[in-house]
């Protein structure tokens, strides 16, 4: 038992190793009386050539004896690699969005001043005939507006003069003007152009004189207010009439 217990553990070793080597194992012991020789005592181990031939001439006259072990398996189909690394390669794309909620339909983006006032009262000074009483006022207002990319936001008026009156007919150009030229400011939270830090305040002005402006930035999302604001004119007196103008804002992706 103790024999084949140690011929177990050497079958485990075997299969435990990579390329060990493979047993061939051939021994001749001898003990006995050769006629014309005498008593003879022998031990080959794995003999070669003539030794082999004395060891099995020593069986065939019966003074010896022979031990052999012969263990075989295939060699591996390729060189063992005993690390292996698996590189998985991960990809996938996101599209360039721009969003701005501004409502539901586009008649949320008609803004009407309705009547801008004037001084129409016949105690006023000439000087004073017909000028604006106020500024204009329109503030915008969305709570979802950005882009996932580097991105220009971009106001632009279709009118450097601002609101102009298409039908003003005739007026005298030193006491009255069929324009009302008006500001545009956007402020939102984002970052510079390639910018990769937390979001700070934005703004975009495009002035009364100005026609627009654009503003490059990095990614960004938040809510974005618009103010218009027509101020006062206060030298010449506006002709009567209907006073239109349109601006764009533009979010556009890089």
């Amino acid at each position: 038992m103790k024999k084949l217990l140690l011929g177990a553990v050497a079958l485990g070793a075997i299969a435990a190793t990579p390329a060990a080597a493979q047993t061939s194992e051939s021994h001749y012991a001898g003990n006995g009386n050769l006629p014309f020789v005498g008593n003879v005592q022998y031990t080959l181990t794995n003999p070669g050539g003539f030794g082999t031939f004395l060891g099995n001439a020593g069986v065939a006259l019966e003074v010896g004896t022979h031990y052999t072990a012969e263990a075989d398996a295939p060699a591996n189909t390729t060189t063992a690699t005993p690390t292996v690394d698996v590189v998985f390669t991960l990809t996938g794309s996101v599209t360039r969005d721009c969003s701005f909620y501004a409502g539901n339909d586009a008649g949320a983006q008609n803004i009407d001043f309705g009547v801008i006032g004037v001084r129409t009262g016949n105690n006023e000074n000439v000087n004073d005939a017909f000028e604006m009483v106020g500024p204009a006022v329109a503030e915008i207002e969305t709570l979802t507006a950005g882009c996932n990319f580097n991105n220009e936001v971009e106001i632009e008026k279709d009118n450097v003069d601002g609101m102009v009156n298409l039908a003003a007919g005739g007026y005298d150009t030193n006491e009255f003007q069929a324009n009302i030229p008006y500001s545009v400011t956007a402020n939102w939270t984002g970052v510079a152009l390639n910018a990769v830090t937390t979001g700070s305040p934005q703004t975009l002005s495009v002035s009364t004189s100005e026609a627009s402006k654009l503003l490059q930035q990095g990614a960004w999302r938040s809510a974005m207010s618009i103010a218009i604001v027509a101020p006062a004119i206060q030298d010449t007196g506006l002709v009567a009439g209907t006073y239109t103008g349109t601006t764009t804002l533009t979010l556009r992706a890089l």
